[in-house]
């Protein structure tokens, strides 16, 4: 019976190498795709342009003035 049980470690270690094995190689690029895709939505929406009418200045951050020392 010991012997049955030193030859059962081996075959658990082989059945979870596999199933280990097939996670790994599993295919990954459905998550890639939508990744992609939302990468492509972000930089779109990078650079298109804030709506602006022909006389306004483009937005400027206003700077708060250093206040005097005495």
């Amino acid at each position: 019976m010991a012997a049955l049980a030193w030859l059962l470690i081996p075959l658990f270690a082989v059945v979870g190498a596999a199933i280990w094995g097939s996670w790994v190689q599993r295919s990954k690029t459905i998550g890639d795709v939508a990744e992609l895709a939302g990468y492509a939505r972000f930089r779109d929406a990078m650079e298109r342009a804030h709506p602006t009418t022909p006389g306004s200045a483009p937005f400027r951050p206003v700077h708060e003035a250093a206040p005097a020392e005495s």
